[in-house]
């Protein structure tokens, strides 16, 4: 399963959370805000502190940009 790390109040989240929403994708999500651990999570895995930040451990990729995540959801999961 996938992660993705996210502000409720960012809008480039929401896009990604909208998509994921609409086609029924699982993600497995990690709200960075006011949520010590999984910022400290999210800065070791990616570097810095940029949401939304998304993880497919199984397919070993890892990628910060709204659009490059659902495009990437798309061609996984289905359009």
């Amino acid at each position: 399963m996938e992660i993705l790390y996210y502000r409720p109040t960012c809008p480039f989240c929401l896009r990604v959370l909208d998509f994921v929403n609409e086609k029924g994708i699982e993600l497995d999500l990690r709200n960075i805000s006011g949520n010590e651990a999984a910022q400290a999570e999210l800065v070791e895995r990616g570097g810095k502190s940029q949401v939304p930040y998304l993880v497919d451990e199984a397919a070993g990729i890892s990628m910060y940009e709204s659009a490059d995540i659902i495009e990437y959801l798309k061609e996984k999961h289905g359009d």
